[in-house]
Formats: structure tokens, sequence, C-alpha cells
């Protein structure tokens, strides 16, 4: 009898268990979304605003960001191109961002793939582009972050900001 007590009792276990796991899972709050154009690919995490204050807040100005949520975000690029005017080969680069009020620093980095910014220190040896953007402020609230091609520009947008960011093949 006690035996048939704790094989029930572990029954009851797992399957409580099972089910407060699958109350747990569901969407991510912030997936990892993909945009491109005829020569770029870019694939981020893309966070909510949520009623958040975002820049100089949680995002704050003059630290670096990984740029979406979770791991780096990471920018394809299909042929040789001029990256806000610079020149940058074809390939795969981590962006980072340094958010500011007036401007963004952008960097772009070798090592793709990074945990967000938290191995951004041990790897910015491998910068392989740095570029400064203006901030755009509108009035139009977005609420996820999002990374879109408009004309001949990468444009990062969240909140109230917009960043474009010059891009074109050479």
């Amino acid at each position: 009898m006690r035996k048939i007590t704790v094989l029930c009792a572990l029954l009851l276990t797992t399957v409580f268990l099972a089910n407060a796991q699958d109350k747990k899972s569901g969407p991510p709050k912030s997936p990892r979304v993909t945009a491109q154009n005829d020569i770029a690919e870019i694939s981020y995490g893309q966070p909510s605003k949520r009623g958040r204050v975002i820049f100089g807040d949680l995002v704050p100005y003059g630290k670096i960001w990984r740029t979406g949520a979770n791991k780096s975000t990471d920018l394809t690029v299909k042929t040789d191109v001029l990256f806000a005017g610079k020149p940058l080969k074809k390939g795969t680069y981590a962006v980072f961002t340094i958010p500011g009020e007036k401007e963004w620093t952008i960097i772009l980095n070798s090592k793709t793939k990074q945990n967000g910014a938290f191995d951004y220190e041990k790897n910015k040896d491998k910068n392989v582009l740095e570029v400064t953007a203006k901030v755009n402020n509108v009035s139009d609230v977005l609420e996820k972050f999002t990374i879109s091609f408009e004309n001949d520009n990468m444009v990062f947008g969240w909140d109230k900001v917009r960043v474009p960011v010059s891009l074109k093949k050479q």
C-alpha cells in the first residue's frame, strides 16, 4: 500500500510540473525576426515597449547595447556595400550600438552570435566598422523594436526614435 501511495504522489508531482511548464511556454516576449532587402538581411530579437521608458532608461544612453534582445543582432551583407558611406565587405557581422539622445554609434563586429552585449568587451578587438548616425524623433510610437530597410537606409526604430543608416551597393 505504501508503494502505491508513493507512486501516486510521484505521478501527481510529474503531472503538476508538466502543466506548470506548459503554462510558462508560449510565444517568447522577444521573438527572433528577420528583415531583408536585395543587398542585406538582419536577424534580431524584437522586444516590445510594454509601457516602459525605452531610451535613457531600459536602454541607457552612452552604453553598449546589443541592439535588440537576447543574442546579438546579426547583419549579413550579400555584396560589398557602403555602410554610412564607408566600405564594408560582403559577410556577416554582429551589430552593436551606443544610443545617445542626438546620435547613435553603430558598431559592426566580425564575431557573430554573441551572447548579447555581455561578450562585447572581450570581442571588441574584432570590430570592423564604427559609424555615427543622427537620431530622428517622431510623434508616432513604435511598440516593437524594428529594423527595416527603407530606400537606401537601414532604419533602427523603437518608441519615438528612428535612426537611419545609409546602406548602398558599392
